[in-house]
């Protein structure tokens, strides 16, 4: 499966999640998934790139003309798309992907969030998304959503909604799990 992982491309962060995309990486290299993301440098983008690449993964990269002006062009991409913005790549993330994983990023990282979920409910795809609660990283993010559910915001039965896990190990299940699913 074509996989894309959205996360922090922050170097100051936590090195417990840049171990979680050193351990993504692998795993997708492990069980021969292609890793999709913006194909730039910098904290959990490098990790999972580099990581996927040196245990011999395949590694997409779709990077804007603005970060390849500042020099942030990933040299861990086996394959690299350039595209005018940030708009063309989340459009070409999506075409590419398969399912998407949401690790723990900032504005950049929730605006993919919510571009693959908004675009999901008015169904533009079906692919499933997964983010990672790490830590309760995404705690808050959960509370919002069941209050929007609460004010009728977003419907009790959504027809398309983020699937929230708690660890990797849930994820890598799932994934297998979808993996059998689409390979029916």
């Amino acid at each position: 499966m074509n996989i894309a992982v959205y996360c922090s491309a922050k170097d100051t962060i936590a090195d417990c999640y840049l171990q979680l995309g050193v351990r993504l990486g692998q795993w997708l290299a492990a069980n021969n998934h292609t890793l999709v993301y913006g194909g730039a440098t910098g904290g959990l983008m490098t990790m999972v790139s580099r990581a996927c690449i040196e245990a011999q993964g395949k590694v997409i990269g779709v990077v804007p003309e603005r970060i390849l002006k500042a020099g942030r062009r990933s040299p861990w991409c086996t394959q690299t798309y350039e595209v005018n913005n940030m708009s063309e790549r989340k459009q070409m993330m999506r075409q590419l992907s398969d399912c998407f994983v949401c690790l723990p990023g900032s504005y950049g990282t929730l605006d993919e969030m919510f571009d693959v979920i908004a675009s999901g409910t008015v169904g533009e795809h079906r692919k499933t998304i997964y983010i990672i609660n790490y830590q309760g990283f995404y705690s808050p993010l959960i509370e919002q959503v069941e209050k929007m559910k609460q004010e009728i915001f977003i419907p009790q039965e959504e027809i398309y909604k983020p699937v929230f896990l708690n660890s990797l190990d849930e994820l890598f299940e799932s994934l297998s799990n979808l993996e059998l699913t689409i390979n029916k």
